[in-house]
Protein backbone atom coordinates (compact mmCIF):
# COMPACT_ATOMS: atom_id res chain seq x y z
CA UNK A 1 0.00 0.00 0.00
CA UNK A 2 1.31 2.92 -1.10
CA UNK A 3 0.54 7.07 0.98
CA UNK A 4 1.29 9.93 1.25
CA UNK A 5 2.27 9.40 4.98
CA UNK A 6 5.91 7.44 5.21
CA UNK A 7 3.92 4.01 6.68
CA UNK A 8 6.52 2.74 9.27
CA UNK A 9 6.88 -1.03 7.70
CA UNK A 10 5.98 -2.51 10.92
CA UNK A 11 2.85 -0.70 11.81
CA UNK A 12 -0.30 -2.49 12.23
CA UNK A 13 -1.13 -0.63 8.56
CA UNK A 14 1.65 -2.40 7.07
CA UNK A 15 -0.38 -5.38 5.37
CA UNK A 16 -3.85 -3.49 4.87
CA UNK A 17 -4.90 -4.17 0.93
CA UNK A 18 -7.67 -2.05 0.08
CA UNK A 19 -9.83 -3.34 -3.06
CA UNK A 20 -9.86 -1.35 -6.12
CA UNK A 21 -13.08 -2.38 -7.07
CA UNK A 22 -14.50 -0.97 -3.73
CA UNK A 23 -14.46 2.60 -2.10
CA UNK A 24 -12.29 3.13 0.61
CA UNK A 25 -13.30 6.49 2.44
CA UNK A 26 -9.67 6.85 3.81
CA UNK A 27 -7.69 6.00 0.79
CA UNK A 28 -7.88 7.37 -2.91
CA UNK A 29 -7.89 4.84 -5.61
CA UNK A 30 -4.24 5.60 -5.96
CA UNK A 31 -3.38 4.49 -2.19
CA UNK A 32 -2.88 8.09 -0.64
CA UNK A 33 -4.51 8.81 2.39
CA UNK A 34 -7.43 11.31 1.86
CA UNK A 35 -6.14 14.99 3.36
CA UNK A 36 -8.51 14.63 5.67
CA UNK A 37 -7.77 11.47 7.37
CA UNK A 38 -3.65 12.23 7.12
CA UNK A 39 -3.59 13.61 10.89
CA UNK A 40 -5.75 10.47 12.38
CA UNK A 41 -3.74 7.99 10.37
CA UNK A 42 0.00 9.70 11.39
CA UNK A 43 -1.40 8.86 14.76
CA UNK A 44 -1.69 5.50 14.71
CA UNK A 45 0.82 4.98 12.17
CA UNK A 46 3.13 5.56 15.56
CA UNK A 47 1.16 3.16 17.67
CA UNK A 48 2.69 -0.28 17.86
CA UNK A 49 0.17 -3.28 18.37
CA UNK A 50 0.53 -3.67 22.07
CA UNK A 51 -0.33 0.38 22.22
CA UNK A 52 -3.38 0.27 20.68
CA UNK A 53 -4.21 -2.95 22.45
CA UNK A 54 -4.17 -0.82 26.10
CA UNK A 55 -6.09 1.60 24.45
CA UNK A 56 -9.00 -0.80 22.37
CA UNK A 57 -8.75 -1.77 26.56
CA UNK A 58 -9.35 2.00 27.67
CA UNK A 59 -11.82 2.00 25.61
CA UNK A 60 -14.03 -1.47 26.33
CA UNK A 61 -14.17 -0.01 29.56
CA UNK A 62 -15.24 3.19 29.22
CA UNK A 63 -18.11 1.05 27.61
CA UNK A 64 -18.47 -1.08 30.51
CA UNK A 65 -18.70 1.22 32.76
CA UNK A 66 -20.93 3.28 30.94
CA UNK A 67 -23.24 -0.01 30.83
CA UNK A 68 -23.69 -0.02 26.80
CA UNK A 69 -24.27 -3.34 25.75
CA UNK A 70 -26.07 -4.98 22.64
CA UNK A 71 -28.01 -8.26 23.13
CA UNK A 72 -26.89 -10.53 19.75
CA UNK A 73 -28.94 -13.45 18.72
CA UNK A 74 -26.97 -14.19 14.96
CA UNK A 75 -24.68 -17.03 16.73
CA UNK A 76 -27.17 -18.17 20.16
CA UNK A 77 -31.08 -18.37 19.67
CA UNK A 78 -31.21 -16.72 23.51
CA UNK A 79 -28.85 -13.98 22.80
CA UNK A 80 -26.42 -12.67 24.52
CA UNK A 81 -25.37 -9.74 26.29
CA UNK A 82 -22.26 -8.42 25.44
CA UNK A 83 -20.22 -5.03 25.15
CA UNK A 84 -21.27 -3.21 22.04
CA UNK A 85 -17.78 -3.71 19.66
CA UNK A 86 -15.67 0.10 18.91
CA UNK A 87 -13.23 0.88 16.41
CA UNK A 88 -11.38 3.21 17.72
CA UNK A 89 -9.94 4.35 14.42
CA UNK A 90 -13.05 7.01 13.50
CA UNK A 91 -15.11 7.82 10.37
CA UNK A 92 -14.87 11.40 8.61
CA UNK A 93 -17.26 13.28 6.87
CA UNK A 94 -16.20 16.67 5.01
CA UNK A 95 -18.27 19.54 5.86
CA UNK A 96 -19.83 19.60 2.27
CA UNK A 97 -20.74 16.39 1.91
CA UNK A 98 -22.48 16.13 5.08
CA UNK A 99 -24.64 19.08 4.68
CA UNK A 100 -25.78 17.59 1.44
CA UNK A 101 -26.65 14.64 3.30
CA UNK A 102 -28.17 16.77 5.53
CA UNK A 103 -30.86 18.27 2.93
CA UNK A 104 -31.65 15.07 1.91
CA UNK A 105 -32.53 13.39 4.78
CA UNK A 106 -34.80 16.18 5.80
CA UNK A 107 -36.24 16.23 2.40
CA UNK A 108 -37.25 12.90 2.41
CA UNK A 109 -38.98 12.70 6.15
CA UNK A 110 -40.83 15.87 5.00
CA UNK A 111 -42.20 14.48 1.75
CA UNK A 112 -42.89 11.13 4.28
CA UNK A 113 -44.89 12.75 6.92
CA UNK A 114 -46.91 14.23 4.45
CA UNK A 115 -47.47 10.82 2.52
CA UNK A 116 -48.82 9.51 5.71
CA UNK A 117 -51.00 12.65 6.75
CA UNK A 118 -52.44 11.59 3.22
CA UNK A 119 -52.88 8.04 3.57
CA UNK A 120 -55.25 8.62 6.61
CA UNK A 121 -56.92 11.36 5.19
CA UNK A 122 -57.70 12.30 1.45
CA UNK A 123 -55.64 9.30 0.11
CA UNK A 124 -54.65 11.99 -3.36
CA UNK A 125 -51.32 9.97 -3.99
CA UNK A 126 -53.19 6.82 -4.06
CA UNK A 127 -56.43 8.29 -6.52
CA UNK A 128 -53.41 9.89 -8.52
CA UNK A 129 -52.16 6.32 -9.04
CA UNK A 130 -48.47 7.71 -7.72
CA UNK A 131 -48.32 4.64 -5.53
CA UNK A 132 -50.71 1.70 -5.45
CA UNK A 133 -53.25 1.71 -3.09
CA UNK A 134 -53.07 -2.07 -2.51
CA UNK A 135 -49.76 -1.59 -1.97
CA UNK A 136 -50.68 0.71 1.36
CA UNK A 137 -53.49 -1.45 2.25
CA UNK A 138 -51.99 -4.88 2.07
CA UNK A 139 -49.11 -3.53 4.83
CA UNK A 140 -49.57 -5.18 8.37
CA UNK A 141 -48.47 -1.54 9.55
CA UNK A 142 -51.38 0.18 7.93
CA UNK A 143 -53.48 1.00 10.85
CA UNK A 144 -57.25 1.68 10.71
CA UNK A 145 -57.65 3.11 13.84
CA UNK A 146 -55.58 6.25 12.93
CA UNK A 147 -57.72 6.94 9.56
CA UNK A 148 -59.06 10.57 10.22
CA UNK A 149 -56.10 11.74 13.05
CA UNK A 150 -54.29 14.41 12.72
CA UNK A 151 -51.39 14.23 15.58
CA UNK A 152 -50.03 17.67 16.74
CA UNK A 153 -48.57 19.24 13.98
CA UNK A 154 -49.24 16.43 11.43
CA UNK A 155 -45.86 14.87 12.31
CA UNK A 156 -46.09 11.27 12.20
CA UNK A 157 -42.27 10.63 12.35
CA UNK A 158 -40.82 12.49 14.72
CA UNK A 159 -37.72 10.10 15.04
CA UNK A 160 -36.34 8.78 12.08
CA UNK A 161 -33.18 6.76 11.29
CA UNK A 162 -32.57 6.90 7.58
CA UNK A 163 -29.70 3.94 6.25
CA UNK A 164 -26.63 5.18 3.85
CA UNK A 165 -24.52 3.46 2.09
CA UNK A 166 -21.77 4.48 0.17
CA UNK A 167 -21.17 2.86 -3.40
CA UNK A 168 -18.31 2.41 -5.05
CA UNK A 169 -19.28 5.37 -7.62
CA UNK A 170 -18.50 7.56 -4.66
CA UNK A 171 -22.58 8.72 -4.38
CA UNK A 172 -24.56 7.81 -1.31
CA UNK A 173 -27.48 5.82 -1.50
CA UNK A 174 -30.90 5.35 0.88
CA UNK A 175 -30.90 1.54 1.47
CA UNK A 176 -33.96 2.21 3.93
CA UNK A 177 -36.09 4.20 5.92
CA UNK A 178 -36.53 2.82 9.53
CA UNK A 179 -39.47 4.80 11.03
CA UNK A 180 -41.17 2.92 13.65
CA UNK A 181 -38.64 4.37 16.60
CA UNK A 182 -34.87 3.28 15.58
CA UNK A 183 -32.62 1.99 17.65
CA UNK A 184 -29.03 3.66 18.21
CA UNK A 185 -28.48 6.78 18.82
CA UNK A 186 -27.12 5.96 22.13
CA UNK A 187 -24.47 4.16 20.85
CA UNK A 188 -23.16 7.48 18.92
CA UNK A 189 -22.90 9.79 22.10
CA UNK A 190 -21.36 6.55 24.02
CA UNK A 191 -18.74 6.36 21.03
CA UNK A 192 -18.05 10.01 20.98
CA UNK A 193 -17.53 9.40 24.49
CA UNK A 194 -15.40 6.62 24.73
CA UNK A 195 -12.95 8.67 21.70
CA UNK A 196 -12.69 11.79 23.96
CA UNK A 197 -11.66 9.55 26.91
CA UNK A 198 -8.94 7.36 24.72
CA UNK A 199 -7.97 10.44 21.75
CA UNK A 200 -8.19 13.13 23.24
CA UNK A 201 -5.02 14.23 21.25
CA UNK A 202 -6.33 13.78 18.28
CA UNK A 203 -9.90 14.11 18.60
CA UNK A 204 -8.94 17.78 19.80
CA UNK A 205 -6.57 18.45 16.85
CA UNK A 206 -9.19 18.10 14.43
CA UNK A 207 -12.67 20.89 14.82
CA UNK A 208 -15.78 18.23 15.05
CA UNK A 209 -19.20 19.04 15.13
CA UNK A 210 -21.13 18.05 18.61
CA UNK A 211 -23.42 15.27 19.44
CA UNK A 212 -23.74 16.00 22.82
CA UNK A 213 -26.74 18.12 22.55
CA UNK A 214 -28.53 15.42 20.61
CA UNK A 215 -30.86 14.49 24.39
CA UNK A 216 -31.68 18.49 24.33
CA UNK A 217 -32.49 18.66 20.86
CA UNK A 218 -34.89 15.67 21.82
CA UNK A 219 -36.79 16.82 24.37
CA UNK A 220 -37.11 20.12 22.46
CA UNK A 221 -39.04 17.66 19.89
CA UNK A 222 -40.94 16.41 22.08
CA UNK A 223 -42.14 19.30 24.35
CA UNK A 224 -43.27 20.52 20.70
CA UNK A 225 -45.35 17.82 19.53
CA UNK A 226 -47.42 18.37 23.46
CA UNK A 227 -51.20 18.11 23.13
CA UNK A 228 -53.12 21.90 22.28
CA UNK A 229 -53.20 24.00 25.60
CA UNK A 230 -50.12 21.92 27.78
CA UNK A 231 -47.77 24.44 28.47
CA UNK A 232 -45.16 22.65 30.29
CA UNK A 233 -45.98 18.60 29.28
CA UNK A 234 -45.05 15.77 31.63
CA UNK A 235 -42.95 13.13 29.12
CA UNK A 236 -42.08 9.63 29.68
CA UNK A 237 -40.16 6.80 27.70
CA UNK A 238 -42.28 3.97 27.43
CA UNK A 239 -40.07 0.70 27.52
CA UNK A 240 -41.03 -2.79 27.08
CA UNK A 241 -38.59 -3.39 30.03
CA UNK A 242 -35.24 -4.73 31.09
CA UNK A 243 -35.22 -7.83 28.75
CA UNK A 244 -35.63 -5.57 25.57
CA UNK A 245 -31.84 -5.61 23.82
CA UNK A 246 -32.16 -1.95 23.22
CA UNK A 247 -33.21 -1.26 27.12
CA UNK A 248 -29.87 0.72 27.61
CA UNK A 249 -30.92 3.09 25.08
CA UNK A 250 -34.06 3.57 26.57
CA UNK A 251 -32.74 4.04 29.95
CA UNK A 252 -29.89 6.02 28.66
CA UNK A 253 -32.26 8.58 26.21
CA UNK A 254 -34.75 9.22 30.16
CA UNK A 255 -31.89 9.82 31.77
CA UNK A 256 -29.97 11.94 29.87
CA UNK A 257 -33.04 13.99 28.96
CA UNK A 258 -34.23 14.26 32.80
CA UNK A 259 -37.42 12.46 32.17
CA UNK A 260 -38.85 9.38 33.59
CA UNK A 261 -38.49 5.89 32.41
CA UNK A 262 -41.69 3.56 32.87
CA UNK A 263 -43.24 0.49 32.31
CA UNK A 264 -47.09 -0.33 30.72
CA UNK A 265 -47.61 -0.91 34.37
CA UNK A 266 -46.82 2.27 35.66
CA UNK A 267 -48.89 4.06 33.89
CA UNK A 268 -53.55 3.98 33.37
CA UNK A 269 -55.80 5.34 31.79
CA UNK A 270 -58.14 7.45 33.68
CA UNK A 271 -61.80 9.15 31.79
CA UNK A 272 -59.30 9.47 28.95
CA UNK A 273 -56.64 10.42 30.50
CA UNK A 274 -53.25 9.05 31.06
CA UNK A 275 -51.76 9.20 34.93
CA UNK A 276 -48.59 8.02 35.80
CA UNK A 277 -48.23 6.67 39.25
CA UNK A 278 -45.40 8.23 41.37
CA UNK A 279 -44.88 8.24 45.64
CA UNK A 280 -46.69 11.40 45.49
CA UNK A 281 -49.99 10.18 43.83
CA UNK A 282 -51.27 10.39 40.06
CA UNK A 283 -49.51 12.71 37.80
CA UNK A 284 -50.89 12.98 34.26
CA UNK A 285 -48.36 12.34 31.32
CA UNK A 286 -48.58 14.47 28.14
CA UNK A 287 -45.90 12.83 25.88
CA UNK A 288 -44.63 9.28 25.12
CA UNK A 289 -41.91 8.64 23.26
CA UNK A 290 -42.89 4.52 22.83
CA UNK A 291 -40.33 2.15 22.47
CA UNK A 292 -43.07 -0.49 22.26
CA UNK A 293 -44.63 -1.66 19.00
CA UNK A 294 -47.80 -0.77 18.00
CA UNK A 295 -49.03 -4.19 18.13
CA UNK A 296 -48.48 -3.89 21.74
CA UNK A 297 -48.85 -0.31 23.02
CA UNK A 298 -52.86 -0.90 23.69
CA UNK A 299 -54.01 -4.30 24.56
CA UNK A 300 -57.70 -3.00 23.98
CA UNK A 301 -57.24 -1.94 20.60
CA UNK A 302 -54.46 -4.20 19.11
CA UNK A 303 -52.68 -7.45 20.62
CA UNK A 304 -55.21 -8.33 23.70
CA UNK A 305 -52.49 -10.25 25.07
CA UNK A 306 -49.78 -7.49 25.23
CA UNK A 307 -49.26 -7.17 29.30
CA UNK A 308 -46.32 -4.00 27.58
CA UNK A 309 -49.39 -1.14 27.17
CA UNK A 310 -51.70 0.63 28.69
CA UNK A 311 -55.42 -0.36 28.35
CA UNK A 312 -56.94 2.44 26.84
CA UNK A 313 -54.39 4.22 25.76
CA UNK A 314 -55.09 5.11 21.88
CA UNK A 315 -58.45 6.52 23.16
CA UNK A 316 -56.97 9.05 24.62
CA UNK A 317 -54.29 9.88 21.67
CA UNK A 318 -57.27 9.97 19.37
CA UNK A 319 -58.99 12.33 22.03
CA UNK A 320 -56.08 14.53 21.78
CA UNK A 321 -55.25 14.01 25.47
CA UNK A 322 -51.21 12.38 25.13
CA UNK A 323 -49.17 12.15 21.85
CA UNK A 324 -47.22 9.29 21.12
CA UNK A 325 -44.06 8.99 19.35
CA UNK A 326 -43.55 8.25 16.37
CA UNK A 327 -47.37 8.15 15.62
CA UNK A 328 -48.75 4.79 15.22
CA UNK A 329 -48.69 3.49 11.79
CA UNK A 330 -46.23 4.87 10.64
CA UNK A 331 -44.55 1.30 9.68
CA UNK A 332 -46.70 1.96 6.31
CA UNK A 333 -44.38 3.53 5.29
CA UNK A 334 -41.04 1.68 6.56
CA UNK A 335 -42.26 -1.43 4.65
CA UNK A 336 -39.47 -2.15 1.78
CA UNK A 337 -41.72 -2.31 -0.95
CA UNK A 338 -43.27 1.41 -0.10
CA UNK A 339 -39.27 2.52 0.11
CA UNK A 340 -39.55 2.20 -3.96
CA UNK A 341 -41.96 4.77 -4.30
CA UNK A 342 -39.97 7.77 -2.17
CA UNK A 343 -38.61 9.94 -4.69
CA UNK A 344 -42.24 9.77 -6.71
CA UNK A 345 -43.38 10.52 -3.24
CA UNK A 346 -40.79 13.68 -2.82
CA UNK A 347 -41.72 14.72 -6.21
CA UNK A 348 -45.04 14.60 -5.74
CA UNK A 349 -45.46 16.57 -2.51
CA UNK A 350 -42.35 18.93 -2.61
CA UNK A 351 -41.89 19.11 -6.12
CA UNK A 352 -38.38 18.69 -5.93
CA UNK A 353 -36.36 16.00 -7.49
CA UNK A 354 -34.52 14.19 -5.22
CA UNK A 355 -31.89 14.49 -3.46
CA UNK A 356 -30.37 11.32 -2.56
CA UNK A 357 -30.51 8.20 -4.37
CA UNK A 358 -32.53 5.19 -3.54
CA UNK A 359 -31.25 1.31 -4.40
CA UNK A 360 -33.19 0.04 -7.34
CA UNK A 361 -35.55 -2.34 -5.99
CA UNK A 362 -37.37 -5.35 -7.56
CA UNK A 363 -41.37 -5.73 -5.97
CA UNK A 364 -41.18 -9.33 -5.48
CA UNK A 365 -45.18 -9.28 -5.97
CA UNK A 366 -44.71 -7.82 -9.38
CA UNK A 367 -44.64 -10.42 -12.48
CA UNK A 368 -41.86 -8.84 -13.84
CA UNK A 369 -39.68 -8.27 -10.93
CA UNK A 370 -40.58 -11.42 -9.78
CA UNK A 371 -39.35 -13.57 -13.16
CA UNK A 372 -36.16 -10.99 -12.83
CA UNK A 373 -35.45 -11.75 -9.44
CA UNK A 374 -36.28 -15.82 -9.93
CA UNK A 375 -33.67 -16.10 -12.40
CA UNK A 376 -30.88 -13.88 -10.81
CA UNK A 377 -30.95 -14.98 -7.19
CA UNK A 378 -27.19 -15.26 -7.07
CA UNK A 379 -26.75 -11.52 -7.74
CA UNK A 380 -29.68 -10.39 -5.50
CA UNK A 381 -30.08 -9.40 -1.63
CA UNK A 382 -33.76 -10.74 -0.90
CA UNK A 383 -35.34 -9.02 2.22
CA UNK A 384 -38.80 -9.11 3.66
CA UNK A 385 -40.61 -6.12 3.30
CA UNK A 386 -41.33 -5.87 7.61
CA UNK A 387 -38.37 -6.69 9.06
CA UNK A 388 -35.10 -4.89 10.71
CA UNK A 389 -32.03 -5.65 12.00
CA UNK A 390 -31.15 -7.90 9.36
CA UNK A 391 -33.29 -10.75 10.08
CA UNK A 392 -34.39 -12.59 6.96
CA UNK A 393 -32.21 -11.57 4.40
CA UNK A 394 -30.93 -13.62 1.80
CA UNK A 395 -27.31 -12.98 0.32
CA UNK A 396 -27.43 -14.14 -3.11
CA UNK A 397 -23.42 -14.24 -3.41
CA UNK A 398 -22.75 -16.33 -0.50
CA UNK A 399 -25.89 -18.70 -1.13
CA UNK A 400 -25.47 -22.49 -2.36
CA UNK A 401 -28.00 -23.98 -4.98
CA UNK A 402 -29.93 -25.42 -2.52
CA UNK A 403 -30.33 -22.27 -0.57
CA UNK A 404 -31.47 -20.62 -3.23
CA UNK A 405 -33.91 -22.77 -3.88
CA UNK A 406 -35.09 -22.61 -0.48
CA UNK A 407 -35.28 -19.01 -0.56
CA UNK A 408 -37.22 -18.66 -4.23
CA UNK A 409 -39.71 -21.21 -3.13
CA UNK A 410 -40.32 -18.97 -0.02
CA UNK A 411 -40.73 -15.78 -1.95
CA UNK A 412 -43.17 -17.80 -4.37
CA UNK A 413 -45.52 -18.51 -1.41
CA UNK A 414 -45.80 -14.66 -0.35
CA UNK A 415 -44.48 -12.56 -2.86
CA UNK A 416 -45.87 -9.26 -1.59
CA UNK A 417 -43.41 -10.38 1.52
CA UNK A 418 -40.37 -9.75 -0.04
CA UNK A 419 -38.10 -7.29 -2.35
CA UNK A 420 -34.87 -7.47 -3.57
CA UNK A 421 -31.98 -5.17 -4.56
CA UNK A 422 -28.61 -5.77 -6.55
CA UNK A 423 -25.97 -6.50 -4.06
CA UNK A 424 -24.02 -2.49 -3.71
CA UNK A 425 -20.58 -2.71 -2.98
CA UNK A 426 -20.89 -0.77 0.25
CA UNK A 427 -17.89 1.31 1.07
CA UNK A 428 -14.66 0.01 3.22
CA UNK A 429 -13.02 1.50 5.78
CA UNK A 430 -9.95 1.00 7.83
CA UNK A 431 -10.85 -1.04 10.97
CA UNK A 432 -8.78 -2.69 13.08
CA UNK A 433 -8.99 -6.85 13.24
CA UNK A 434 -8.15 -8.51 17.11
CA UNK A 435 -7.99 -12.02 14.88
CA UNK A 436 -4.85 -10.50 12.16
CA UNK A 437 -3.49 -7.73 14.68
CA UNK A 438 -3.99 -5.96 11.50
CA UNK A 439 -6.27 -2.76 10.15
CA UNK A 440 -8.03 -4.99 7.51
CA UNK A 441 -10.89 -2.38 5.10
CA UNK A 442 -14.10 -3.60 6.55
CA UNK A 443 -17.54 -2.64 4.72
CA UNK A 444 -19.84 0.31 6.55
CA UNK A 445 -23.06 2.23 6.50
CA UNK A 446 -24.16 4.94 7.77
CA UNK A 447 -27.66 5.50 9.83
CA UNK A 448 -28.86 9.21 10.50
CA UNK A 449 -31.40 10.59 12.98
CA UNK A 450 -33.60 13.03 11.91
CA UNK A 451 -36.01 15.26 14.72
CA UNK A 452 -39.19 16.54 12.99
CA UNK A 453 -41.34 18.84 15.65
CA UNK A 454 -43.82 21.42 14.78
CA UNK A 455 -42.09 23.73 12.81
CA UNK A 456 -38.64 22.18 13.93
CA UNK A 457 -36.37 19.84 12.26
CA UNK A 458 -32.45 18.55 12.97
CA UNK A 459 -30.66 16.03 11.88
CA UNK A 460 -27.86 14.76 14.81
CA UNK A 461 -24.30 15.53 12.88
CA UNK A 462 -22.11 12.35 11.96
CA UNK A 463 -25.19 9.19 12.96
CA UNK A 464 -23.62 5.67 13.47
CA UNK A 465 -21.23 4.16 11.26
CA UNK A 466 -21.89 0.78 11.22
CA UNK A 467 -18.92 -2.19 10.35
CA UNK A 468 -19.78 -5.50 9.25
CA UNK A 469 -16.34 -7.07 11.30
CA UNK A 470 -16.40 -10.45 9.47
CA UNK A 471 -14.62 -10.13 6.63
CA UNK A 472 -16.42 -9.74 3.05
CA UNK A 473 -19.93 -9.36 4.72
CA UNK A 474 -22.40 -6.99 4.00
CA UNK A 475 -24.40 -6.88 7.22
CA UNK A 476 -23.70 -4.45 9.66
CA UNK A 477 -26.11 -4.30 11.87
CA UNK A 478 -25.21 -4.50 15.78
CA UNK A 479 -27.96 -6.88 16.15
CA UNK A 480 -25.68 -9.43 13.78
CA UNK A 481 -22.79 -8.62 15.38
CA UNK A 482 -21.60 -5.81 13.60
CA UNK A 483 -19.78 -2.86 15.25
CA UNK A 484 -19.42 0.74 14.83
CA UNK A 485 -17.08 3.83 14.56
CA UNK A 486 -17.12 7.29 15.84
CA UNK A 487 -18.59 9.46 12.79
CA UNK A 488 -16.71 12.93 12.92
CA UNK A 489 -18.37 15.60 10.67
CA UNK A 490 -15.57 18.40 10.38
CA UNK A 491 -16.86 21.92 11.00
CA UNK A 492 -14.90 23.14 7.72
Amino acid sequence: MKDSIQLNGNSIFSSYDSEKNLYDEVFDQTGKVKKYYQKVLSLFNKLTLQDLKKLNEFARASFFNQGVTFAVYSDNLKGVERIFPFDLFPRIIPLKEWENLEKGIIQRNRAINMFLYDIYHDRKVLKDKIVPSELIFSSNYYLKEMIGFTPPGKVYTHISGTDLIKHKDGEYYVLEDNLRCPSGVSYVLSNREAMKRTLSKVFSSYNIKPVHDYPEQLLSMIQSVAPEGVDNPTCVVLTPGMYNSAYYEHSFLAQSMGIQLVEGRDLYVDKNFVYMKTLHGAKRVDVIYRRVDDDFIDPLCFKADSVLGIPGLMGCYREGNVTLINAPGTGAVDDKAVYTYIPDIIKYYLSEEPILKNVHTYRCELEDDLKYVMENMENLVVKPVDESGGYGIFMGHKSTAEQRKEFQDRIKSNPRKYIAQPIMSLSVHSTFIEESEFFEPRHIDLRSFCLMGKNKDFVLKGGLSRVALKKGSLIVNSSQGGGSKDTWVLEG
